[in-house]
């Protein structure tokens, strides 16, 4: 698969993770009983993966290593940020208040981490 390709997957891949993830939020807020579904809880993962493999394959075919490239060891760290409040968002075991806030802060995240993508700066937006 060529750079472009790949590329493109993998920004597809984001949108509809990102897309999926603040609608289930929404739903997930409002109680709807579909997110707790089999397909609700399976989706999200197979995509995600999709998601990982394609940014595994840029890394690799672009030869970054993050601990020498600050904008992707950014990223990573953002990611690992944007998926500990999603899952507190996601939880119903957390109080609704506290799930709010985790998920528009996931999503402020989420926004983060794509203008460093976009930007090549660790600073994203900030």
């Amino acid at each position: 698969m060529d750079y472009t390709t790949l590329k493109h997957l993998h920004m597809g891949a984001v949108a509809l993770s990102a897309t999926g993830f603040a609608l289930r939020g929404v739903a997930a807020l409002q109680g709807a009983p579909w997110v707790r579904g089999r397909l609700a809880k399976t989706l999200p993962h197979l995509l995600d993966t999709l998601l990982l493999g394609s940014a595994l394959g840029l890394i690799w075919m672009l030869q970054l290593n993050p601990f020498t490239t600050p904008w992707l060891l950014a990223k990573l760290l953002g990611l690992l940020l944007y998926i500990g409040l999603g899952m507190v968002a996601l939880r119903p075991a957390h109080a609704p208040a506290l799930r709010l806030a985790a998920w528009a802060c996931a999503l402020l995240v989420l926004g983060w981490i794509a203008s460093v993508a976009v930007s090549k700066s660790p600073w994203g937006f900030l």
